[in-house]
């Protein structure tokens, strides 16, 4: 029998009113800055008009995870595998399936957040996820919308060949559909350093800080707090691949599911690789991210990217 809540034709229009005013919101936005740059100067010439365009496309991303018995996965990872994840525990009376200890869970989301790069140095996104999970005594579950989330990502500093690194911003808001007794609210942010060697950021290196909480809409359900410390560097070919690399530290709090055991800190290590194509314009055509991380035991994810484009400049 799957697991995870059916979602109503009522509840799941409900739930995408406040997304699709979102959505709206970033579409107005983004040729809100398209009219400013524009002002910025009224004498330029069809290169410039084209340069102000945002560029708008669906991030299309596909998530695949695998999670050890008893564990809830953070990461650098989908935050709708996480949401899906919290509510098959919770959906179980809040108790995680850790009676087959060698026993693992598996879940696949898709991501369809709408993306509008309002600037080369800020974009806005909106969208919805849906995900499938398997545990060992339920099979797979339906594959159902379960959450949707809204963020930004901007460049509060650009380093343009100085010495201080682009330092840039992300924050992501998710909420679990249904929100329920067992629905779930994650907030996600991220501060990353960027460290460039040459002036067109074709290697470098990283360095930042990832931040996620939760809170659950019962007070019964506590998720303490996941911060990721981490380093790394990345190397563009003249092709217009990508590499890039990261390694860090996890902390996770712990949780406290209804009456079971609490799921124990950690502190373990972490690792993310990513390998993405882009165009002479730096848009991204193609990604695919590879993920490790211990929760202590190993959790596996693979993530591909492929954005489709309703304006590219």
């Amino acid at each position: 029998m799957p697991v995870s809540p059916r979602v109503s034709t009522t509840s799941f229009r409900d739930s995408l009113v406040l997304p699709g005013l979102v959505l709206a919101c970033l579409i107005g936005a983004g040729f809100t800055g398209v009219a400013f740059g524009k002002d910025g100067d009224d004498d330029s010439g069809a290169a410039n008009a084209t340069r102000a365009t945002p560029n708008i496309y669906l991030d299309l991303r596909t998530s695949y995870a695998t999670v050890p018995a008893g564990a809830l996965p953070v990461g650098f990872g989908s935050s709708a595998l996480f949401s899906a994840l919290q509510s098959l525990a919770l959906a179980n009376g809040g108790s995680l399936p850790t009676s087959v200890p060698l026993a693992s869970r598996q879940s696949l989301a898709v991501d369809f957040p709408l993306t509008v790069d309002v600037t080369d140095t800020v974009s806005l996104y909106a969208g919805i996820s849906g995900t499938t999970t398997y545990g060992p005594a339920q099979g797979w579950s339906s594959f159902d919308v379960t959450s949707w989330n809204v963020g930004f990502q901007a460049d509060i500093y650009s380093q343009n060949g100085g010495s201080i690194p682009t330092i840039t911003w992300q924050s992501t808001i998710t909420q679990a559909i249904p929100n329920g007794p067992a629905g779930t609210t994650t907030f996600n942010n991220v501060l990353e350093f960027d460290y460039a060697f040459d002036e067109d950021a074709t290697r470098g290196m990283l360095a930042g800080i990832q931040d996620t909480r939760v809170e659950v809409a019962t007070a019964l359900v506590r998720i303490h707090p996941n911060i990721i410390g981490y380093v790394g560097g990345y190397y563009q070919w003249p092709s217009n691949w990508k590499f890039t690399g990261r390694v860090g530290v996890q902390y996770f709090g712990g949780a406290q599911l209804l009456s079971m055991t609490p799921i124990q800190p950690f502190a373990q290590p972490i690792l993310r690789l990513d390998l993405d194509r882009t165009d002479d314009n730096d848009n991204r055509l193609f990604g695919v991210t590879a993920q490790i991380m211990w929760v202590p035991k190993p959790s596996y994810q693979l993530t591909l990217r492929t954005p489709l484009y309703l304006v590219r400049k």
